[in-house]
């Protein structure tokens, strides 16, 4: 049954990604920034909401206090980084406009990459690191002030359920750059829709916001140990069985 409805969302966000996608491309010839944002997130919408008529996937959220006030109150988030479902809901959750950083290639990918490249994005060529960390703060600043808040993945890439990859300090350097609190969030997403899987199986993912973190006078090595503290014994109280038999060694400062 779990296939068969994953089948099912999976043509679900097929067959409304394309007229999506057509639409974001004709709307950006006189619209842009953050209205055009908004309309990107409702096809998001669209396939957490299916995800969850037709998976049976179902998310609890919890710190959302924690998040800045303000139309311009400028944060990083720095999510655990699971599956696509955190991408997907990210937009969803949030009350500000989020600027993903992420690898060109992904501008390619038909319709969806498509309408991406529309979008206040930041996309990086990862062969250019010195040029791709330039840009990024530049262009970061520039959201910041506009109250779009930068979302980025510190391990990089998809991780295992019950596995921690390495965290890298581009997020932390950023916002020692740009003078921006990071927010960590925790998400146990692989519960329900495992890394690099099609199939997506019914039950609770669970969201926590962290409180957060200030960037002044920080180091971003230190600062990222901080986050990555918080957000590994939070991914333990949420999802103990994963990490049942784990020694779990946590970061030295």
């Amino acid at each position: 049954m779990a296939v068969l409805r994953s089948i099912v969302h999976g043509l679900w966000m097929l067959v409304t990604v394309v007229p999506w996608g057509i639409i974001m491309l004709i709307a950006s010839l006189w619209r842009g920034g953050i209205p055009l944002y908004w309309m990107a997130a409702r096809w998001l919408g669209w396939a957490m909401h299916g995800l969850r008529a037709i998976c049976g996937v179902q998310w609890r959220v919890t710190g959302m206090e924690n998040l800045p006030q303000g139309e311009t109150s400028p944060a990083i988030l720095l999510v655990k980084h699971q599956s696509t479902l955190e991408t997907f809901l990210m937009p969803v959750l949030m009350p500000h406009p989020l600027a993903y950083v992420f690898k060109k290639e992904l501008l390619y990918v038909p319709f969806f990459g498509w309408a991406m490249a529309r979008l206040d994005m930041i996309h990086i060529d990862r062969s250019q690191r010195a040029q791709a960390f330039s840009k990024v703060v530049a262009q970061g600043k520039t959201l910041l002030a506009q109250g779009i808040w930068v979302i980025m993945f510190p391990e990089g890439t998809r991780i295992p359920r019950g596995q921690k990859g390495t965290y890298k300090n581009g997020g932390t350097r950023l916002a020692i750059e740009t003078g921006a609190p990071v927010i960590p969030i925790a998400v146990t997403s692989a519960k329900c829709w495992p890394r690099k899987a099609f199939v997506k199986r019914p039950g609770i993912v669970d969201v926590s916001i962290g409180k957060p973190i200030p960037s002044e006078g920080r180091q971003p090595d230190e600062l990222m140990r901080e986050v990555e503290r918080w957000i590994e014994s939070e991914m333990r109280r949420l999802d103990p069985e994963a990490y049942a038999g784990t020694t779990g060694s946590q970061p030295r400062d």
